[in-house]
């Protein structure tokens, strides 16, 4: 069947899902992390315990959604929309959590339907909050039946130069790094199935440059300091090459930030960025 607009509201089950030590090394390696971040990419450096990077939220959250009441849709016609995370506690280099997940929206716009999410996800070990996850889908082709276009809310950023500014380059091989933390899709790894949805060649994960974005904006504005990374939110607007260079720009006020990461070209490719942190 096609999407299905009557899922909102819909609550998923409670699910579990387990990490170690290595899973977030790995990420860390994936987003772009190297020698100089020896406490996100080893655990064992002298006088350097292991953290966490703060958007490995986006691996391990997320669960729990009840994905089989949407509807169906063409995976290769399907790209990320928007991403956040809340974090209310450092995430352990090893843990549990237990996510429950929510459908909250899908709206029609005309060639497409986006479906929006939430989950919020309990450390197992404290039966404490650990952090919260939201995310749209925007899935072309399927829209068309009439329903709500949805808020449309846009940030004005200002007119001054950025207080902050990060040029972080992904290599060639980025997505074969990345995709070994789980996300699979052949559209990143694929030239055949790129092809099918209109890609000249694989794309990059778009969480794969919101991770490296969450990088700039830790060691930017946060020190590197993961316990500081308090929440995290945008909008992705344009596909990346696996080999472009991102530039994150960061506007701040008191202990918020605006935020956009442009290509080596100059062009947004992830946009309406917000970002909180101590």
């Amino acid at each position: 069947m096609p999407i299905n607009p009557d899922a909102v509201g819909a609550v998923g089950t409670p699910t579990k899902r387990s990490w170690t030590s290595k899973d977030a090394l790995l990420y860390a390696v994936g987003v772009g992390a190297g020698t100089d971040e020896l406490q996100f990419t080893t655990e064992n450096t002298k006088e350097l315990p292991q953290k966490v990077l703060p958007t490995f939220a986006v691996i391990i959250g997320g669960g729990g959604v009840p994905m089989d009441q949407i509807g169906s849709f063409n995976p290769a016609l399907m790209v990320h929309g928007e991403q956040g995370i809340e974090l209310l506690g450092e995430i352990p280099p090893n843990g549990e959590i237990e996510s429950t997940g929510k459908i909250t929206g899908i709206y029609d716009k005309g060639s497409a339907a986006v479906v929006e999410f939430e989950s919020t996800s309990i450390d197992v070990a404290t039966g404490k909050p650990l952090l919260k996850t939201g995310m749209s889908m925007f899935c072309r082709g399927e829209g068309g039946w009439g329903g709500e276009r949805g808020p449309a809310v846009k940030i004005e950023f200002p007119e001054r130069d950025p207080d902050q500014q990060v040029t972080y380059a992904t290599r060639e091989d980025q997505a074969l790094t990345y995709r070994l933390s789980g996300d699979r899709n052949p559209l990143h790894s694929d030239p055949s199935f790129a092809a099918m949805g209109g890609f000249e060649k694989p794309i990059l994960h778009g969480l794969c440059s919101w991770g490296f974005t969450g990088r700039a904006l830790l060691h930017s504005l946060c020190a590197g300091d993961a316990s500081r990374f308090k929440s995290m939110k945008s909008r992705f607007s344009k596909p990346v090459i696996p080999g472009d260079a991102l530039t994150i720009s960061m506007w701040v006020d008191g202990n918020s930030a605006l935020f956009r990461t442009t290509n080596q070209n100059g062009e947004v490719v992830i946009d309406q960025g917000v970002f909180t942190f101590e």
